[in-house]
């Protein structure tokens, strides 16, 4: 419910009305995975993970998963680096990419490499100022990023 609403924004958000909504689809499903507090692991985050926003919590398993560099590529104001399904594979607690993957109808290995290839774009797009923006909802964070 939440993740299809959340996919079809963030699908919007990358540019690919209806060809780009399987990336939001499945980006909704991490996101929303995350938010329900499926494989979040910890309870309160770090400075940028707090407040139940998924996508703070996402930036932080990828701190904790040794991508660092190619986050914070992300969130910057610079090129963006890139990474792989297998990065993406380890980053994630395998049930929350079993639960992305049966949600989006696909192989968690075909989850992790979607993830790999549309993660830096979103990232970098709902993180416009080089930092987290403070939001309410996820939701509403997409929804102004796409006005």
């Amino acid at each position: 419910m939440a993740g299809n609403d959340l996919g079809s924004l963030l699908g919007g958000l990358l540019g690919g009305g209806k060809s780009g909504s399987g990336s939001g689809n499945i980006l909704g499903a991490l996101l929303g995975a995350l938010g329900s507090g499926s494989g979040s692991g910890s309870g309160s985050g770090s400075g940028s993970g707090g407040g139940g926003n998924p996508l703070g919590g996402l930036l932080d398993m990828l701190t904790k998963s040794g991508l660092v560099d190619q986050k914070d590529s992300w969130v910057g104001t610079g090129q963006n680096q890139s990474v792989t399904g297998a990065q993406i594979q380890q980053a994630l607690p395998d049930e929350t990419l079993r639960k992305v993957a049966e949600q989006a109808g696909v192989t968690p290995e075909e989850a992790a490499s979607d993830l790999a290839r549309t993660l830096p774009q979103a990232v970098d797009k709902l993180t416009p100022e080089g930092q987290l923006p403070q939001a309410a909802s996820l939701e509403e964070l997409v929804r102004r990023q796409s006005l």
